[in-house]
């Protein structure tokens, strides 16, 4: 089973920061956990991502957008996208690794594990929040079966009719074309296995309204010129040469859809986050978009990607990363190619497989239950309490076996190959470190020093690091003598302060070596001399 990862993103802004709250489990059950945590304000973000949004926009290309006119691409212009493009990036993952929000990054690394299929929902009504490329956030290259959905605030699952069924129903709909090839796409569904696609190309608003009143589809499919209105956020469709439909002209067809068993979504077509923010409103399961203007042909091989690896059997979410990420390879002519595919999604619903659209349901087992045949019951029953019984005698076995001590050193071993493969996570902020330099031998308070540091030097240090007021001191340095007796104030500071730590030496009998205590202050002072006074 999968795990479903929820960042609910709270009230706020980038020019005060927000409020998120943290959900994990197993995907379809309720969450295990949940914590508060908080990202600071970062007022520079949105800025960034108005610089690589206009950057990318002047590239000119064969979008699927509406345009008076296209660009030519020159080497500048692409230099500038990208230059953009990483600065974006940065500014965003500097944010994600920020103080407020350390207690929910380190919360997803111990909770996840590298080999965890993972569907993460960012859920927000924030438009700056939805706008940003999250799948560039680092924290999930760790983790090759995850992919990231944005999802709203506010959502309700719609109870749906579920004929019985062989083929997946699809309604594609094929708009105003000029100027992109949307044949390909054609062809791509044309060629799906266990798909019965009904085509409507160019279609006038009464015909796509009654298609979608008329038949219980699984996927709603759209290629042609699309775009959102840059001042409300409304996303309209071009269904022909002349018209164009936003999505509340066709409301209560797609409610009708969506109540009928449409579970898909997928607008192939240009700058779709004001299509996914109404649709969102509509309750439909899942919705494919492209969030910015998307070259003809990375459209194409995005959806042929996709289609190939959701037909074979991947899950919805890893069908669309692994369709995403081998756009990679068109990045040298298709800049931030990988940046445009996105999920919407209804977290009230979990994404179907390719098979169970097809009407192909596991016969033994529904989502976190097992269902056996009558006749197999007694049979059951025995194994289970063999099993349970033969599970507690091999665990009082290790239990006692470890209590002796026997395991310790495979446990150790393991315990150090664990923590030698873990990841680099780079060096933490918090930690100083300060090393002895051969000029520091030649300082005054150094002249009466037996070993590498006087005790009138170690005095003076740990009163410089107290101001800081440190959580813990370590001293890596042997002391086998006991502070000098016009050193008092260092003699209270080793014995009664808590967070401060020395390293210690074991004694070693056979070789005739004594052990060294972690710190070692007289035995024979005066209280007056303990208490610094």
């Amino acid at each position: 089973m999968g795990k479903l990862v929820v960042l609910k993103m709270g009230d706020g802004n980038f020019e005060q920061g927000f409020t998120v709250t943290l959900q994990i489990g197993d995907d379809g059950e309720y969450p295990s956990l949940e914590i508060i945590g908080k990202l600071p304000k970062a007022p520079e973000i949105p800025q960034y991502y108005s610089s690589w949004k206009s950057s990318y926009r002047k590239l000119g290309a064969r979008y699927r957008i509406k345009a008076n006119s296209a660009q030519l691409t020159n080497v500048s212009k692409v230099e500038s996208c990208c230059n953009a493009a990483v600065l974006l990036c940065n500014a965003i993952n500097l944010w994600l690794k920020s103080e407020p929000f350390r207690a929910i990054r380190e919360k997803l690394l111990e909770q996840l594990a590298p080999s965890d299929e993972i569907r993460v929902l960012v859920q927000t009504d924030d438009i700056w929040l939805q706008r940003l490329p999250w799948h560039l956030w680092d924290l999930w290259e760790r983790y090759p079966n995850a992919e990231i959905a944005l999802s709203t605030a506010i959502y309700q699952r719609v109870e749906q009719l579920s004929p019985s069924k062989s083929k997946v129903k699809i309604l594609a709909i094929i708009g105003n074309s000029t100027g992109i090839n949307t044949q390909a796409d054609l062809r791509l569904l044309e060629q799906l296995p266990d798909a019965e696609v009904s085509f409507l190309v160019e279609p006038q608003h009464q015909e796509l309204n009654e298609q979608l009143w008329q038949q219980g589809w699984d996927i709603l499919f759209f290629a042609g010129h699309s775009g959102t209105h840059a001042n409300s956020d409304t996303g309209k469709i071009f269904i022909n040469q002349t018209d164009s439909l936003t999505i509340k002209q066709l409301k209560y067809a797609i409610e009708k859809a969506v109540e009928r068993g449409l579970k898909i979504a997928f607008f192939n077509s240009c700058d779709g986050l004001g299509l996914g923010r109404e649709l969102a409103d509509l309750h439909i399961p899942q919705t494919i978009l492209m969030r910015e203007p998307v070259p003809d042909r990375v459209a194409q091989e995005f959806l042929k990607a996709f289609l190939e690896a959701f037909a074979r059997g991947e899950t919805f979410y890893l069908a669309v990363r692994e369709a995403r990420e081998r756009l990679q390879g068109l990045e040298s002519e298709f800049v931030c190619a990988t940046w445009l595919p996105m999920i919407c999604q209804n977290p009230a619903v979990i994404p179907p497989t390719w098979q169970q659209l097809c009407g192909k349901k596991p016969p033994t087992h529904t989502i976190g239950r097992t269902f056996l045949p009558k006749t197999q019951s007694f049979f059951s029953s025995y194994s289970l309490r063999a099993a349970f019984f033969g599970s507690l005698m091999v665990t009082s076995m290790l239990v006692g076996i470890r209590h002796l001590g026997m395991l310790q050193r495979w446990e150790l071993q393991d315990f150090d190959r664990s923590i030698a493969i873990r990841p680099e996570e780079g060096r933490d902020g918090r930690i100083l470190i300060v090393a002895i330099t051969e000029e520091d031998f030649q300082l005054p308070e150094q002249k009466q020093r037996i070993g590498s540091l006087s005790d009138l030097a170690l005095g003076k240090l740990l009163e410089k690091l107290a101001q800081f007021q440190p959580r813990a001191i370590g001293l890596d340095i042997y002391r086998d003598r006991p502070v000098d007796i016009k050193q008092p104030k260092l003699a209270n500071f080793l014995k009664h302060n808590d967070n401060f730590f020395a390293i210690c030496k074991v004694s070693d009998s056979k070789a005739n070596e004594p052990g060294v205590l972690p710190k070692k202050v007289r035995e024979c002072e005066s209280p007056r001399v303990l208490t610094g006074g």
